[in-house]
């Protein structure tokens, strides 16, 4: 179905081509085909939209004179053909695997894209803007910690918590992001990784709440483990399922409900050890 649907969009009607824009000294069909490719790869490993990936692809080589591109974009990959009488020949398949959003490094690739349509940028120039583009730093450390402390306590708030609630959401929201801050020795899977973040908020809940911290605890639990629900990811894929990317939108939301299983299982594991341990004193 997803073969279909993507067919019907590589065979529509094309806008008229624009004004080729200049490549650069020796520039050939295959650096075009490159570059496009290194594009869509920046754009699907940092959480853009299926449509966008192949948007991009097709305008950077239809700018640089490439009109016989055929791309097929995954969640997870990107396929591109380009060949013709009087273009060169072109096959690529480049895995791109799931990983954390970063919505500015999107952003830039688009301005890029728009800036290489309006022939601002030769082959080489747009290939050096992407290469500062994928080295583009993330917010800093205090700043992802204090922004996961905040939305733990504003979304307590929304939970129908307290004030004090609020205060423990949003000591148990930094706890967390501190906690996911700390580097790994080995690499470990994201399963087991989101159920000891779900076991480590929920037992920073529990005692914030018996310290006197707050008064609910499930608004408390609520509020804290926002950080961790992938909604970016979950409204992804509900786009792409609108847009008819069946399977990719499949693999994103099954990834996302996962991934929100995981943290409800780890909240669980807390909860009963604590109820077997105290014999259900400590939580009543």
């Amino acid at each position: 179905m997803e073969t279909e649907n993507t067919a019907a969009v590589q065979n529509r009607p094309e806008d008229p081509p624009e004004k080729q824009a200049f490549r650069g000294e020796g520039v050939s069909d295959q650096d075009v085909c490159d570059l496009s490719v290194r594009a869509g790869e920046i754009l699907l490993e940092n959480g853009a939209e299926l449509f966008r990936v192949e948007d991009t692809i097709r305008r950077i080589n239809r700018a640089y004179g490439i009109h016989s591109s055929r791309d097929f974009v995954l969640s997870n990959g990107i396929f591109l053909t380009a060949g013709s009488d009087d273009e060169g020949y072109y096959a690529r398949v480049q895995h791109i695997p799931l990983s954390s959003s970063h919505l500015d490094r999107v952003a830039a690739v688009n301005q890029l894209s728009r800036e290489i349509t309006e022939g601002r940028h030769t082959v080489p120039e747009a290939n050096a803007i992407l290469d500062r583009i994928r080295q583009m730093p993330e917010k800093g450390k205090w700043q992802q910690i204090l922004a996961s402390a905040a939305g733990s306590g504003a979304f307590c708030i929304l939970f129908s918590g307290t004030f004090p609630d609020m205060l423990a959401a949003f000591l148990s929201g930094g706890i967390l992001y501190l906690l996911l801050m700390f580097p790994l020795h080995r690499p470990m899977s994201k399963i087991v990784l989101n159920i000891l973040c779900g076991m480590a908020v929920s037992a920073c809940s529990v005692l914030f709440w018996k310290l006197g911290l707050g008064e609910n605890l499930s608004a408390i639990i609520a509020g804290s483990i926002i950080p961790l629900v992938p909604g970016l990811a979950f409204t992804i894929g509900i786009r792409d399922l609108s847009n008819g990317d069946y399977i990719a939108g499949s693999v994103r939301i099954l990834d996302a409900l996962l991934t929100i299983f995981s943290i409800a299982l780890g909240v669980g594991i807390t909860m009963s050890v604590i109820h077997a341990l105290t014999g259900g004193t400590l939580l009543g």
